[in-house]
């Protein structure tokens, strides 16, 4: 379990003052929003409640061809190119049309940041101070006014201001406006994990009501680990007995237990002047929980839109409005996977394997896997890589 890293004594600093871009949270929507604005000339501070690399909180798998893209293949574990799907009346073997790859957190952290030249601190987020003032309604358009005051961040560690703020801590959304709904009201999953040792070919899933009601459990092999978890898309229904299970019914231990709330609903990705991206503007796949490739995914957009204010090219009132449209974009895709997880449970089990075979035979399985990485394709990985080479920073900046 990762250990909070709160520095103490007189590594304690004040971390009061302004910089130019605040990100709070060091994972990877984050990590990858400090490596867009690498060479921008910006003060960039990332801060996080635990060192980068620290808390790994998901099976850590992603479509293999955004770790080539974004030259992080060197995190890979190990890759598959079809999934076998476990249902209480058999099972079956997917192909998949491009492969997928598990990956060791900490490597891939620290492979993002290498490339950042931001400074990081440990420091816990506790709230705006100056309540949200530069507000902006559903249709992304803003109060012009907030723009000629920096957004204030309160931490344990003193009062941070920057004119660019961006969340990026998680479901809580700390930096909203608004109050935020709490589980198991709130749109989200629940997923509990354990990593033991051991070793397998295969990248399994299992839709089988033995585990969970509404949901799936899986097993994604990383070399010489397991990571074994289960997954349910009603909050309310816990999971650590049929994780224990799970593992039990293939042989391996209950170690190494992590768990974490999934969100499964898109969510604004700006509120009252600051930016959100990962899980607090709900980049999380519904259906699948897939989290890391749409939080590198929006975290590379954003991070280009803020480049584009530093280096004087837009205003913040145009990066709130721009980043604000590209979010929104994705709601019908996201819809289109809300609606497949509500539709999963209600397929009687006799009818859960035919229905997976019909669905995904042939040119409509093909079909359907592509549609599915096209909601956060890799080739955006290069479209928007930045050349990063220093920049004359604008007045507003310097």
């Amino acid at each position: 379990m990762a250990r909070r890293a709160t520095k103490r004594g007189d590594e304690r600093t004040d971390l009061s003052g302004g910089r130019d871009l605040l990100i709070c949270g060091a994972s990877f929507a984050g990590l990858m929003v400090a490596r867009q604005m690498a060479g921008s000339g910006a003060d960039v501070l990332v801060i996080d409640r635990y060192e980068i690399g620290e808390r790994q909180t998901s099976a850590c798998a992603i479509p293999t061809a955004w770790l080539e893209e974004l030259g992080l293949i060197e995190s890979e574990k190990q890759r598959f190119d079809s999934v076998l799907i476990h249902t209480a009346h058999g099972s079956l073997e997917l192909p998949v049309p491009w492969s997928f790859s598990t990956f060791d957190y900490r490597t891939l952290c620290d492979l993002l940041w290498q490339d950042c030249d931001a400074h990081f601190e440990t420091a816990k987020v506790n709230g705006r101070t100056d309540n949200g003032s530069g507000s902006v309604n559903g249709r992304g358009t803003h109060d012009r006014r907030s723009f000629a005051e920096p957004v204030a961040i309160d931490t344990d560690r003193g009062t941070i201001t920057a004119p660019l703020v961006i969340d990026t801590m998680g479901w809580k959304r700390v930096l909203a406006s608004d109050s935020t709904v709490q589980p198991p009201d709130a749109p989200l999953s629940r997923g509990l994990e354990v990593h033991p040792k051991g070793r397998s070919d295969d990248l399994e899933v299992w839709i089988d009501s033995k585990y969970v009601p509404a949901g799936y459990g899986w097993s994604f092999p990383a070399g010489d680990e397991l990571r074994i978890g289960v997954g349910s898309f009603d909050p309310r229904f816990r999971v650590r007995e049929t994780t224990e299970l799970l593992a039990e019914d293939v042989g391996a231990e209950s170690v190494g237990w992590q768990g974490n709330w999934i969100p499964h609903k898109l969510r604004d990705g700006t509120d009252g002047g600051v930016f959100f991206a990962g899980d607090s503007a709900g980049h999380c796949l519904p259906l699948t929980a897939e989290g890391i490739r749409p939080a590198l995914y929006f975290g590379a957009a954003l991070g280009l839109e803020l480049r584009a204010v530093v280096e004087g090219h837009q205003t913040r009132e145009g990066a709130l409005a721009a980043y604000h449209r590209f979010n929104a974009s994705h709601e019908r895709q996201f819809r289109w996977l809300l609606n497949s997880q509500n539709a999963l449970p209600r397929i009687p089990p006799r009818l859960v394997k035919p229905v997976l075979a019909t669905a995904f035979a042939g040119a409509a399985g093909e079909f359907a896997f592509n549609r599915y990485l096209g909601i956060a394709p890799p080739q955006f990985a290069r479209t928007s890589a930045v050349a990063r080479r220093p920049v004359v920073r604008p007045a507003a900046f310097a």
